[in-house]
């Protein structure tokens, strides 16, 4: 049968909507991933004493996300999912802009706060969105081509973000962000209709907030998801911290960085390719677990090559770079079908469990990639260690979430 959402959401040509959602769903990649080339420059000025402290940056971003998503999704389902966008965009902005202003590291990581609260706008609403439409293997299928295309991003913002600093200093960067951002609600506002009807909406009272939030919470099977994605995300968060300095101080590639950050994301966007096409057969738990399962060998595989020193200076790049591709390929095949299966029972609080899931696993992938990118010692060891503890947690929960 097909629903009313159903049917107004599709008068977009899906590919469209494809590209649309990738590129709301872009803001938040782009607003941490552009920021990689500029954070030597910020350190310089804001933090020369102690040059970690520049990660802050990034992990003040993801906090401020994490504490947005817990207002977005409740918000677009009580007022519709774009009346709700357009406050997630306006936030962004404005922050954006107030951080070409600041003048010490504390100041900047206030508008990086702010900046997150707006982006768990795109991020939250856009899920809901496409819970609106689809549902089970057909929502992971459809998220894993929009995170094909949301990977392109990651792969061009660093280069974007440079070109950026080579003219105006690291502040245009948050020139592009103003950019970006008015081009995504631009579109959004133009070419997409509204998914949620009036009727359908739950009003903004205490009481229904409470309700749906108890409702989430006591879901086993979400809680397990939630946690999974917040151990994949934090182990590839604390990669994406210490990033610029792996590459530049750890390998000696940091000229190169842009252009090995952007085939790195390349190459990992194949694991969305893989699981758009194998999920419908396979299931959405069994690739996820087996992706983590793939990833324990692989990190156990290359920390052991970080503890013996076995390998000759001329492999130890070329090493490093093949596990990254497979962390970030790991997301791609897990991250999708972990949304789909928290979601898959609750369209009804389509925006309520996007919020709660996306809130807990974001604060909690925080909690993880801060500490782990503060730790940083001028090895991939930390990050290393980090992700093969993450990646065997998170293969033990799959693990009960299939008997």
């Amino acid at each position: 049968m097909t629903t009313f959402t159903q049917t107004a959401a599709r008068r977009l040509p899906q590919g469209e909507l494809i590209a649309l959602l990738a590129f709301m769903f872009a803001t938040v990649a782009f607003s941490i991933d552009a920021m990689l080339p500029a954070l030597p420059e910020i350190a310089a000025e804001l933090s020369p004493d102690d040059v970690n402290r520049a990660q802050l940056i990034l992990t003040s971003f993801v906090a401020g996300m994490g504490l947005g998503t817990l207002f977005a999704g409740p918000i677009s389902d009580a007022i519709g999912r774009k009346s709700a966008m357009a406050i997630g965009f306006g936030i962004y902005l404005a922050a954006s802009a107030a951080a070409l202003f600041t003048r010490s590291l504390e100041m900047l990581l206030v508008a990086r706060f702010v900046q997150g609260l707006g982006a768990a706008g795109p991020r939250i609403v856009g899920t809901a969105l496409v819970r609106d439409m689809y549902e089970g293997r057909e929502m992971a299928r459809i998220t894993s081509f929009i995170m094909m295309v949301f990977m392109i991003v990651p792969a061009m913002a660093p280069s974007i973000g440079l070109a950026f600093i080579h003219f105006m200093g690291w502040k245009g960067v948050f020139g592009g962000f103003l950019l970006f951002g008015a081009t995504g609600i631009a579109w959004f506002t133009l070419r997409q209709v509204e998914t949620l009807p009036r009727a359908a909406r739950r009003p903004l009272q205490l009481g229904t907030l409470w309700a749906g939030a108890r409702e989430v919470l006591s879901d086993r099977e979400i809680l397990l998801c939630t946690v999974v994605i917040a151990l994949g995300f934090g182990q590839m968060f604390a990669l994406l911290s210490s990033a610029q300095q792996l590459f530049a101080d750890t390998y000696g590639t940091g000229e190169q960085f842009p252009l090995w950050f952007a085939v790195l994301a390349l190459l990992a966007a194949t694991g969305t390719f893989i699981n758009a096409r194998l999920v419908m057969r396979l299931g959405m738990r069994r690739i996820a677990r087996g992706a983590y399962g793939i990833q324990i060998l692989i990190s156990g595989l290359f920390l052991l090559t970080l503890a013996t020193g076995i390998l000759p200076q001329a492999l130890r790049f070329p090493a490093f770079f093949l596990w990254a591709v497979s962390l970030f390929m790991m997301a791609g095949l897990t991250f999708g079908n972990l949304n789909a299966l928290a979601m898959q029972r609750k369209g009804h609080i389509a925006g309520m469990t996007a919020s709660v899931v996306s809130a807990v696993s974001t604060l909690l992938a925080v909690m993880i990639a801060a500490p782990v990118g503060l730790a940083f010692d001028g090895t991939a060891l930390p990050v290393t260690v980090a992700t093969l503890v993450c990646s065997t947690l998170a293969w033990l929960l799959m693990g009960r979430m299939m008997h």
